[in-house]
């Protein structure tokens, strides 16, 4: 008998404005003056799904996979660094259940892009879901209240956690 092995991860990531480039969220360019601050394009929800995916299949972190110190990496599009990481995961047999983000930011407003959002990280984790339809993804856009750095506008940040289930093994009886 075959059982349903069931795996949680929890992903994370904050970046600074700052950035040289254009703000890009969840796969999407968004009109913004300031884009973020970091060594690829800094997409805070694409880091945050793909740390989840990796946490939950105990397969490390984005910045093992893609070092801040590997220059191939600078300017890199992380919807693409997620891709990658998904098509890994699809082969070791893994499948998201779903994906579900919260993004911080007092601005730009958000809503307008959630839709675009959703369907561009439900592309890159394509693989992981079942025939050619993408996992549920769910982007909820936040404020925080002018607290913290967030709330002062300093930056953006997002918290994604995926549901990943893999077939296990049959088990034989009388056999370990």
């Amino acid at each position: 008998m075959s059982t349903l092995d069931l795996r949680v991860g929890l992903g994370f990531d904050v970046h600074p404005f700052g950035g040289d480039g254009p703000l890009v969220l969840g796969g999407v360019t968004i009109p913004h003056a300031q884009g973020l601050a970091g060594h690829s394009d800094a997409d805070v929800i694409a880091h945050a799904v793909a740390d989840a995916l990796l946490g939950a299949a105990g397969a490390g972190d984005l910045g093992t996979w893609f070092p801040a110190s590997d220059e191939r990496h600078r300017g890199a599009s992380s919807i693409g660094m997620l891709r990658e990481i998904a098509v890994d995961l699809a082969e070791k047999g893994y499948r998201v259940t779903n994906v579900d983000v919260v993004v911080a930011a007092e601005a730009p407003v958000l809503g307008p892009h959630v839709d675009d959002m959703r369907r561009a990280v439900g592309d890159a984790v394509v693989v992981l879901g079942t025939g050619s339809e993408p996992p549920p993804v769910a982007v909820k856009p936040k404020r925080t209240e002018g607290l913290g750095a967030v709330g002062r506008g300093e930056g953006i940040a997002a918290w994604a956690v995926a549901l990943l289930v893999r077939n296990a093994q049959p088990e034989l009886d009388g056999l370990a």
